[in-house]
C-alpha cells in the first residue's frame, strides 16, 4: 500500500527525514494500532477546560498577586493567554491538517523531520508526566485538608514530602492509578467522567465570581499596578536566565512585574494543547479540533481574569494567601461555607487535570511507539476498549510512583519550559509545512502566516528566558538523556528509517 502513495518532491533523509501527512494518517488505519473515534467538539472543549482550570485558578492567583503583580495579576493572565492564543492558532492548523495522536511530536515529524520530532516528543513526555505528578500532589493536599476538617488525619509517612520531611504521598499515588484504569477503559468513559468533574468545578468558579462580587472593596484595587520594586529572587542559578544574559534585573510589581508574572501564571494555561493529542479520536477532527482548542482557551482566559479581579477586590493583594487564596478570601470576609465549597471544588477540579494530562502523555508515547522510536509493544491497542492500554498502564505506574515521592516546589517550572519549547516548534512547523506542502488541504488556516507564528515564537522565547537558569540546566539534562536514547535505540528502530534503508 505504501507504494501507491507518491513521495513528495525534495523529501529529506537521514536525521531530518519527514513522515508525510499521508503516511501518518495511513498508520492510524492499521487495525492493531487504530484508536476508536468517539469524541465530538463538545467533548474536546470539555477536555480543554478540564485540564486548564486547575492549579492556576485555585492557587496561582493569590501567589502571583501577592508576590509579583498586585491587582494587575488580571493583566498577567491576559498576557499569558495572548501567548497561548498565538500558539493555539498554530496548533489548530496542524491538528486539523494532521489529525493523528501525538500533538507537537506528530506535527514536527511532518514538517521538521524525525530528529526534531524525537526531541519534542521526549520533551512532551517529561512535561506531561511531571505536570500530572505535580497536580496529583496538589490534589492530595486539598483532600488531606478536607480530611483534617472531618477529624481524620493521615500519618506523616503517608502524606508526602513537606518542609524537609520525606514521606510517601499515598493519596496522590492512588489517584493516578485509579485514573489510569479509567483511561484504559475507554475514551468515551473518560470524557463522561471529565464532563461531570468539569461541570462541578466550573460551577464553583462561577460561584466565586458571582458571590465574591458582592464583597469587593474598591479600595483594594488602589494601586491597580503597584510601584515596581527589584525582584527578591536568588542569584546565580536561581536567577532568571534573562538576568544572567543581559544583566537585566526583573522587577516585582510595576509594568515589568506584569510580564514577569505572566511567565509564572503561564502554568495556569497548560493543557489546551492536550486537545490536539486527542485529534485521532475525534469523529470530525478537521472541524472539531480547532473548535475545541480555541473554545477551551477563550473560556478559561475569561474565567481566570474574572476570578483574579474578584479575589484582589475582596482582599488586599498584600494579604492574600499563597496556598488557598480563593478559599481564604471568603474566610476573611466571614463566609467559611463558601471557603469549604471552594476547597471541595478545587479537589474535584484537579482530578480532571490529572486524568487529561495522563491521557495526553499516553497518546504521545503511543505515537512515538507506533513510529518505532520507542518499543513497538507500547503501540498495541486494546481489542475491546480501543485504547493504547500498554502505554497507558506503563506510564500510569511510573507517574504514580513519581507522584508518591514528588515535592511540587521543584518541578512546576520544568513543565513551563517544556510547554513553551513545544510552542516554538509547532509555530516553526506551520511556516515550514506551508512552504513544503502548500497542496495540503487545510480546513483551518492560521491567519497572517508567517507573522502570527513568528510572534508566537518570540513570545514563547521571552517567557522561557524569564525562567531560572537552574530550570534550563535540568531541561538540558533531560534533553541529553533523550539524545542518548535516540541514537542508541530510536534511530535504528524507526519505521521511516527502515523504509529509507
Amino acid at each position: 500500500m505504501s507504494s501507491s502513495l507518491p513521495e513528495p518532491e525534495g523529501r529529506r533523509r537521514g536525521l531530518f527525514r519527514t513522515k508525510t501527512v499521508e503516511e501518518s494518517i495511513r498508520d492510524t488505519e492499521e487495525p492493531e494500532h487504530a484508536l476508536r473515534k468517539s469524541l465530538s467538539a463538545l467533548d474536546l472543549t470539555v477536555f480543554g477546560v478540564g485540564v486548564i482550570i486547575g492549579t492556576g485558578i485555585f492557587v496561582l492567583t493569590g501567589k502571583i498577586a501577592k508576590e509579583s503583580a498586585g491587582p494587575s495579576v488580571a493583566l498577567a493572565f491576559v498576557v499569558a493567554g495572548a501567548v497561548c492564543a498565538l500558539a493555539a492558532l498554530c496548533y489548530a492548523e496542524f491538528a486539523s491538517t494532521v489529525p493523528v495522536a501525538g500533538s507537537a511530536y506528530t506535527f514536527s515529524y511532518a514538517s521538521l523531520g524525525e530528529f526534531p520530532a524525537w526531541i519534542i516528543g521526549w520533551d512532551l513526555v517529561l512535561e506531561l508526566a511531571l505536570a500530572c505528578a505535580v497536580v496529583s500532589v496538589g490534589w492530595s493536599g486539598y483532600i488531606r485538608s478536607l480530611l483534617d476538617t472531618a477529624g481524620f488525619h493521615l500519618p506523616q509517612s503517608l502524606s508526602g514530602t513537606h518542609e524537609g520531611q520525606v514521606g510517601f504521598d499515598l493519596l496522590a499515588c492512588l489517584l493516578v492509578l485509579v485514573l489510569t484504569v479509567i483511561l484504559v477503559a475507554g475514551m468515551k468513559l473518560s470524557s463522561r467522567v471529565t464532563a461531570v468533574v468539569v461541570g462541578v468545578k466550573v460551577t464553583v468558579v462561577l460561584l466565586v465570581i458571582i458571590v465574591g462580587a458582592f464583597f469587593i472593596n474598591g479600595a483594594n484595587y488602589d494601586p491597580f499596578v503597584p510601584e515596581a520594586v527589584p525582584s527578591e529572587g536568588g542569584g546565580g542559578w536561581q536567577a532568571p536566565l534573562v538576568q544572567l544574559m543581559f544583566g537585566f534585573t526583573p522587577a516585582s510589581f510595576g509594568v515589568m512585574g506584569i510580564f514577569a508574572a505572566a511567565a509564572v501564571v503561564f502554568f495556569a494555561f497548560i493543557g489546551f494543547d492536550i486537545v490536539a493529542t486527542a485529534a485521532e479520536e475525534a469523529r470530525n477532527p478537521q472541524r472539531d479540533v480547532p473548535r475545541g482548542i480555541l473554545g477551551s482557551l477563550l473560556i478559561c482566559t475569561v474565567l481566570y481574569v474574572a476570578v483574579s479581579i474578584v479575589v484582589t477586590g475582596m482582599r488586599k493583594y498584600s494579604r492574600l494567601s499563597t496556598d488557598a487564596p480563593l478559599a481564604d478570601a471568603f474566610k476573611d470576609v466571614g463566609h467559611p461555607f463558601w471557603a469549604g465549597l471552594i476547597s471541595f471544588g478545587a479537589a474535584v477540579g484537579l482530578t480532571s487535570v490529572c486524568m487529561i494530562l495522563l491521557l495526553g502523555q499516553s497518546r504521545v508515547f503511543f505515537a512515538m511507539s507506533r513510529d518505532g522510536l520507542l518499543p513497538r509493544v507500547f503501540s498495541t491497542v486494546h481489542p475491546r476498549f480501543g485504547t493504547p492500554y500498554r502505554s497507558t498502564i506503563a506510564l500510569g505506574v511510573v507517574v504514580a510512583v513519581v507522584a508518591g515521592f514528588t515535592s511540587i516546589d521543584v518541578l512546576a517550572e520544568l513543565v513551563n519550559i517544556g510547554t513553551l519549547f513545544a510552542f516554538v516548534v509547532v509555530a516553526l512547523g506551520v511556516i515550514i509545512l506551508r512552504r513544503t506542502r502548500p497542496d495540503l488541504p487545510r480546513s483551518f488556516r492560521t491567519p497572517l502566516v508567517p507573522l502570527v507564528p513568528v510572534l508566537s515564537v518570540l513570545a514563547s522565547l521571552w517567557l522561557m528566558i524569564n525562567l531560572t537558569a537552574e530550570t534550563w540546566m535540568r531541561f538540558a539534562a533531560w534533553m541529553v538523556l533523550g539524545l542518548v536514547f535516540y541514537f542508541v535505540y530510536g534511530r535504528s528502530h524507526s519505521r521511516m528509517g527502515r523504509r529509507e534503508r
